[in-house]
Protein backbone atom coordinates (compact mmCIF):
# COMPACT_ATOMS: atom_id res chain seq x y z
CA UNK A 1 0.00 0.00 0.00
CA UNK A 2 1.41 3.47 -0.58
CA UNK A 3 1.53 6.25 1.50
CA UNK A 4 -0.30 9.33 0.72
CA UNK A 5 2.53 11.94 1.82
CA UNK A 6 5.66 9.89 3.69
CA UNK A 7 6.95 13.41 5.13
CA UNK A 8 4.21 13.87 7.38
CA UNK A 9 4.75 10.68 8.72
CA UNK A 10 8.15 10.60 8.95
CA UNK A 11 7.72 13.91 11.38
CA UNK A 12 4.65 11.91 13.25
CA UNK A 13 6.65 9.37 13.57
CA UNK A 14 9.34 11.56 14.89
CA UNK A 15 7.41 13.73 17.24
CA UNK A 16 5.90 10.30 19.06
CA UNK A 17 8.79 8.71 19.94
CA UNK A 18 10.64 11.89 21.20
CA UNK A 19 7.39 12.45 23.35
CA UNK A 20 7.13 8.92 24.70
CA UNK A 21 11.21 9.65 25.33
CA UNK A 22 11.93 6.78 22.82
CA UNK A 23 16.06 6.54 21.72
CA UNK A 24 15.38 5.70 17.92
CA UNK A 25 12.51 5.61 15.66
CA UNK A 26 12.38 3.67 12.15
CA UNK A 27 10.20 4.03 8.76
CA UNK A 28 10.28 3.14 5.33
CA UNK A 29 13.19 5.38 3.38
CA UNK A 30 13.30 7.55 0.65
CA UNK A 31 16.07 10.18 -0.81
CA UNK A 32 13.87 13.03 0.68
CA UNK A 33 13.38 11.41 4.49
CA UNK A 34 17.56 10.83 4.03
CA UNK A 35 17.71 14.69 3.47
CA UNK A 36 15.31 16.13 5.74
CA UNK A 37 16.90 13.17 8.75
CA UNK A 38 20.29 15.05 7.16
CA UNK A 39 19.50 18.53 8.06
CA UNK A 40 17.97 17.39 11.81
CA UNK A 41 21.44 16.05 12.37
CA UNK A 42 23.47 18.72 11.24
CA UNK A 43 21.13 21.53 13.09
CA UNK A 44 21.25 19.68 16.59
CA UNK A 45 17.86 17.88 16.43
CA UNK A 46 18.59 14.39 16.40
CA UNK A 47 21.85 12.60 16.94
CA UNK A 48 22.06 10.59 13.82
CA UNK A 49 20.21 8.27 11.41
CA UNK A 50 21.28 5.26 9.83
CA UNK A 51 19.79 3.77 6.44
CA UNK A 52 19.14 0.23 6.66
CA UNK A 53 18.75 -1.92 3.15
CA UNK A 54 16.10 -4.31 3.13
CA UNK A 55 13.19 -6.04 0.61
CA UNK A 56 11.67 -4.74 -0.96
CA UNK A 57 12.89 -1.16 0.48
CA UNK A 58 15.62 -0.11 3.02
CA UNK A 59 14.33 1.52 6.29
CA UNK A 60 15.22 4.75 7.86
CA UNK A 61 16.77 4.66 12.02
CA UNK A 62 17.11 7.73 13.54
CA UNK A 63 18.26 7.90 16.64
CA UNK A 64 16.66 10.81 18.90
CA UNK A 65 18.45 13.29 20.61
CA UNK A 66 17.88 14.48 24.61
CA UNK A 67 19.48 17.08 26.65
CA UNK A 68 19.80 16.39 30.77
CA UNK A 69 16.86 14.31 32.43
CA UNK A 70 15.78 13.22 28.90
CA UNK A 71 14.80 16.80 28.48
CA UNK A 72 13.68 16.97 24.78
CA UNK A 73 16.06 18.94 22.13
CA UNK A 74 12.81 18.70 19.58
CA UNK A 75 10.47 21.14 20.95
CA UNK A 76 7.96 20.77 18.25
CA UNK A 77 7.93 19.93 14.44
CA UNK A 78 5.23 20.97 12.13
CA UNK A 79 4.43 20.34 8.65
CA UNK A 80 3.69 23.39 6.24
CA UNK A 81 3.56 22.11 2.62
CA UNK A 82 1.26 19.45 2.59
CA UNK A 83 0.11 17.10 -0.97
CA UNK A 84 -3.06 18.81 -0.89
CA UNK A 85 -2.09 22.28 -0.62
CA UNK A 86 1.59 23.24 -1.66
CA UNK A 87 2.98 26.20 0.30
CA UNK A 88 6.10 27.86 -1.63
CA UNK A 89 8.02 30.89 -1.08
CA UNK A 90 10.42 33.18 -2.94
CA UNK A 91 13.92 34.06 -1.52
CA UNK A 92 12.61 37.47 -0.30
CA UNK A 93 9.89 35.68 1.87
CA UNK A 94 11.71 32.56 3.53
CA UNK A 95 10.07 31.91 6.86
CA UNK A 96 12.03 32.31 10.30
CA UNK A 97 10.46 30.18 12.47
CA UNK A 98 10.78 31.51 16.47
CA UNK A 99 12.73 34.56 15.19
CA UNK A 100 15.56 32.96 13.89
CA UNK A 101 15.64 30.28 17.29
CA UNK A 102 13.60 27.32 15.01
CA UNK A 103 14.47 25.70 11.91
CA UNK A 104 12.25 26.00 8.61
CA UNK A 105 12.64 23.00 5.99
CA UNK A 106 13.23 24.14 2.71
CA UNK A 107 12.81 21.44 -0.79
CA UNK A 108 14.87 23.95 -3.38
CA UNK A 109 15.73 23.39 -6.89
CA UNK A 110 19.33 22.78 -5.08
CA UNK A 111 17.83 20.01 -3.04
CA UNK A 112 16.96 20.33 0.66
CA UNK A 113 18.21 22.85 3.00
CA UNK A 114 17.48 24.85 5.83
CA UNK A 115 16.17 28.54 5.60
CA UNK A 116 19.23 30.34 5.98
CA UNK A 117 20.91 28.31 3.82
CA UNK A 118 18.59 29.34 0.88
CA UNK A 119 18.94 32.83 2.14
CA UNK A 120 22.54 32.79 1.79
CA UNK A 121 22.00 31.30 -1.83
CA UNK A 122 19.10 33.82 -2.77
CA UNK A 123 17.02 30.80 -3.79
CA UNK A 124 13.37 30.48 -2.39
CA UNK A 125 11.23 26.70 -2.89
CA UNK A 126 9.01 24.74 -1.13
CA UNK A 127 8.50 25.51 2.80
CA UNK A 128 8.39 21.76 4.16
CA UNK A 129 8.68 21.68 7.77
CA UNK A 130 9.10 23.84 10.37
CA UNK A 131 11.33 22.59 13.72
CA UNK A 132 12.24 23.79 16.86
Amino acid sequence: MTMTDPIADMLTRVRNANSAGKDTVSMPTSKKLVEIARIMTEEGYVQGFEIIDGEPRGTLEITLKYGEKKARIIRGIKRISKPGLRIYAGKDELPRVLGGLGTAIISTSNGVMTDRDARKRGIGGEVVAYIW
